[in-house]
């Protein structure tokens, strides 16, 4: 019996084993499941090297993922850093899947080890498996199969195709992968686990529509563009269309059957993660609270000695510090503080409400019951949404948020527009919110029309919001992927709300044509 156990703590001093690891994961089930009340997917736990970490940064931290030359460059950019002295690890990395994987380094002590759990294995977790978001848009049983399908798959077609050639493929598909995630629910939900059966039947059925589509372009002299009238060909192509990865998919004349393959590969990976830019600070607000609420528990059971719990606080502080706006390290709220003050704020309004808490949370205020206010909050809420109703002006004045206002066509220049009165904590948090929501902050870009009579030029519409154009390096380096991929001249409006066009791109296709 080790000299830990036999005091009733999980570990003394800094060194683990495996077993070690067991009974941490064990002690903060307990108390994650029957005190905190936590549903959780079967976890799975992983010790990794910092090399293998680095590796996990690189590819977008996931496992089995394929093989491209922009995972080898973040490797030795993260590398260079680290050797260097500049930059650390994550303690931790975990994948939204069932079993939920959670990486963590071998070189963390006792105490990070039951951090990195904690955060980890049961607060992510829970969140991946509640939060509507996740549930509505990413498939956890399947992830790792597909994942496995996409590697084997990709590998396959740099043998039967030229390395060359699926890297040019992948780099106008990772290019556009923002733009290849669909946005609004009511599609059916993928199924992961089927892709890799129905790929070949897909396959067969798509080429033929594809074939149905192109037959009816004008080929011959005698034909005039009246012949395809623009709602016909619009519903032909399923226009306007905000995926635009899909719409290259189906409709992209030249590209080869395993290239739409490989555009469907990576417009499934930028799905999986279309929900974790919705929650960040909501998924980090989580997994911090819910290891700070573990770790105090296991101090009160002196499961952990002063010593490690001194050791957590100095972690925990680190991870939640926000520099004020006028410090040189300011860059905005760091999501993680961010979101455990807004969690532990919560806690507060729920146990030990005041008059003005009662006033702005009357549907919660002193019910009582914290976690079954917090984990509904989980559940049913993105970051907008959670910043719009449950920043408190408590929480604003404890962090002495305010509002700047720079309109360049005031003389006067930069001026204070929110302060702390009723009616300035209520725009405080609106323009707080702003900044999180995908539908204000994302460029809204859709295909609006082929000209499929004539030079099958592909036409594009950005929709400016408060005169946001798009920067002119960023959008001329993604559109010609784009004409690449499409293989014809792409041409890009930018408009205002009124529909008066601001600025055009056009972009060429390059002489390497991407269809083998």
């Amino acid at each position: 019996m080790t000299a830990a156990v036999a005091t009733g703590r999980l570990f003394d001093g800094a060194d683990w084993d495996f077993s070690t690891l067991r009974r941490i994961h064990d002690a903060c089930e307990e108390i994650a499941l029957g005190e905190l009340g936590l549903d959780i997917y079967p976890n799975q736990i992983e010790v990794i090297t910092a090399e293998q970490m680095l590796d996990a940064y690189s590819s977008i931290g996931m496992p089995l993922f394929y093989k491209h030359w922009s995972f080898g460059k973040h490797f030795a950019h993260h590398e260079a850093f680290y050797r260097k002295g500049l930059r650390g690890l994550a303690y931790e990395i975990v994948i939204n899947s069932s079993p939920c994987i959670s990486y963590l380094m071998e070189e963390n002590t006792a105490t990070m080890q039951t951090l990195v759990i904690a955060h980890a294995a049961f607060g992510h977790n829970h969140f991946f498996k509640n939060n509507y978001l996740f549930k509505l848009w990413t498939d956890a049983d399947g992830i790792l199969d597909y994942l496995n399908f996409a590697k084997g798959y990709i590998s396959r077609c740099e043998e039967r195709y030229s390395p060359l050639a699926v890297e040019r493929t992948l780099d106008a598909a990772h290019a556009l992968m923002s733009h290849g995630v669909d946005r609004y629910p009511g599609k059916k939900k993928l199924d992961l686990r089927e892709e890799e059966r129905r790929e070949r039947e897909r396959r067969a059925h798509e080429e033929r529509i594809f074939n149905d589509l192109w037959r009816t372009v004008p080929t011959g002299p005698g034909k005039s563009a009246s012949e395809l009238s623009v709602e016909r060909r619009r519903t032909m192509l399923g226009l306007p269309q905000d995926n635009i990865l899909y719409f290259l998919e189906k409709s992209a004349p030249r590209l080869q059957p395993w290239q739409r393959e490989l555009l469907r590969i990576v417009r499934h990976v930028a799905q999986y993660f279309y929900p974790q830019g919705q929650t960040k600070v909501m998924n980090e607000g989580t997994a911090t609270y819910v290891h700070y609420r573990i770790m105090t528990r296991l101090h009160e059971q002196n499961a952990i000695s002063d010593g490690n719990f001194l050791e957590f606080l100095q972690s925990h502080t680190n991870v939640v510090f926000q520099p004020g706006y006028d410090d040189p390290r300011f860059s905005g709220f760091n999501p993680y503080a961010l979101g455990f003050a807004m969690m532990q704020d919560l806690a507060r309004i729920v146990a030990d409400p005041d008059d003005e808490d009662r006033a702005w949370f009357p549907e919660i205020a002193g019910t009582g019951d914290v976690m079954a206010v917090l984990r509904d909050i989980w559940a049913n809420y993105r970051d907008e949404s959670f910043i719009n109703q449950f920043l408190s002006p408590r929480l604003m004045r404890q962090m002495r948020m305010f509002h700047l206002c720079d309109d360049p066509a005031q003389t006067e220049g930069v001026k204070v527009s929110a302060i702390h009165d009723e009616r300035g904590y209520r725009r405080v948090r609106r323009e707080l919110a702003r900044q999180h929501d995908v539908g204000f902050i994302d460029p809204n870009i859709e295909v609006v029309d082929v000209d499929l009579a004539g030079d099958r030029r592909l036409v594009l519409r950005h929709t400016v919001v408060n005169g946001a154009v798009l920067e002119e390096a960023d959008a001329k380096r993604v559109l010609q992927h784009l004409a690449d991929l499409w293989t014809y001249d792409v041409l890009l409006r930018e408009v205002d709300d009124t529909g008066t066009v601001l600025k055009e791109h056009v972009a060429n296709p390059r002489p390497i044509a991407l269809a083998a």
